[in-house]
């Protein structure tokens, strides 16, 4: 069996924007993965970071594809 690398290429703490980014390289045929992590340096106690992950080969394909997602105007991170 063939194991596969994954990278991350996005995270947030912010679901909504973790669905856009997944949804968007999805439609693309990029297979995505996600990774939840507490961040213990926030003093909210339910606060997590979710990385979006894909595999190495899709990459630079994905950067790209996010790339272009932060220059819309509805994809503005710093709203909640």
């Amino acid at each position: 069996m063939k194991r596969e690398t994954r990278v991350p290429v996005f995270e947030s703490d912010k679901s909504v924007q973790v669905q856009l980014v997944k949804a968007k390289l999805e439609a693309q045929k990029i297979t995505t993965f996600t990774n939840n992590s507490y961040m213990s340096f926030t003093t909210t106690p339910t606060a997590t970071m979710v990385k979006v992950m894909v595999n190495l080969q899709d990459e630079q394909k994905a950067f790209e594809i996010i790339d272009e997602m932060l220059k819309e105007p509805e994809f503005n991170l710093t709203q909640n």
